[in-house]
């Protein structure tokens, strides 16, 4: 099978198609998206522009549009992969991947893809919601592209190391649980980062999702040039360079352990 029959195989067949034959599990994530924007719209409303503007948020709809719908990349590309191993694990087909042509970082990788789409149309929606609700676009694409590249390259990274503990314990993924719940407190997604107290502040200062999403508010509100934020640009490669690696090892090490230990189909 080439690349494009396993990009077919995995974006529509195990991903499309069974997304949408649990009916209710797609209602609720698509109410999943919708929600949280309209309870942060009232939240700010009901704070008023004077209250917003003292914790440096100008347009606070415009501020939490763009954090919801980036901070979703993060969490759902983590936690597809951790989901897809866990479901391989249950349905007895795990050990297929690691015989077949495709891998076992194939495997990874290719799972990925439809947490990608996936919240590209979670992201297209919260966006097209928060322009209804006043958020003002001024977005510079080439801006936009590159710092949102390398915000999804680092969380393939740490979506490696997820899939690597989920090999490891099974159940109960500390790495999952930090980036798809801590990052949302953290990460300056619906509040900036300046109000937390100044020890947790350095802690979302480790969180490439805290840089990503300050150069895709200036990137998409402000039209700000990729040369104005080489500073980001540069940080967010640096975590590249760092976690994508150390993904690649952590998840072949867990593979060969398990393999070793004969636990690779137990759950």
């Amino acid at each position: 099978m080439g690349i494009s029959g396993k990009i077919y195989s995995f974006l529509y067949l195990r991903g499309f198609k069974v997304w949408v034959s649990y009916r209710t599990q797609t209602i609720l994530t698509v109410l999943g998206w919708v929600l949280p924007v309209f309870t942060y719209y009232f939240v700010g409303t009901s704070l008023g522009n004077t209250l917003v503007a003292e914790i440096g948020v100008k347009n606070y709809v415009a501020f939490f549009t763009i954090g919801l719908a980036f901070q979703g990349y993060v969490s759902s590309v983590i936690s597809t992969i951790s989901q897809r191993l866990r479901n391989e694990q249950l349905y007895g087909t795990i050990e297929y991947y690691v015989i077949s042509r495709t891998g076992t970082l194939g495997f990874l990788l290719y799972s990925a893809l439809w947490g990608l789409l996936l919240n590209t149309v979670n992201a297209v929606v919260i966006l097209t919601i928060g322009y209804a609700l006043g958020a003002n676009y001024h977005i510079n694409i080439i801006s936009t592209i590159t710092i949102l590249f390398l915000l999804i390259i680092s969380t393939l990274g740490i979506g490696m190391i997820a899939g690597a503990v989920t090999m490891i314990t099974k159940q109960g993924n500390p790495i999952s649980l930090f980036f798809n719940t801590f990052t949302n407190l953290l990460g300056g997604t619906v509040f900036p980062i300046t109000a937390l107290p100044i020890v947790v502040r350095y802690i979302s200062y480790g969180i490439p999702l805290t840089w990503a999403l300050e150069g895709l508010r200036g990137s998409m509100l402000q039209n700000t040039p990729i040369t104005s934020m080489l500073n980001i640009v540069e940080i967010l490669l640096i975590f590249d360079v760092i976690v994508v690696p150390l993904g690649v090892l952590s998840y072949n090490y867990a593979f060969r352990k398990a393999r070793e230990k004969g636990s690779l189909s137990e759950y």
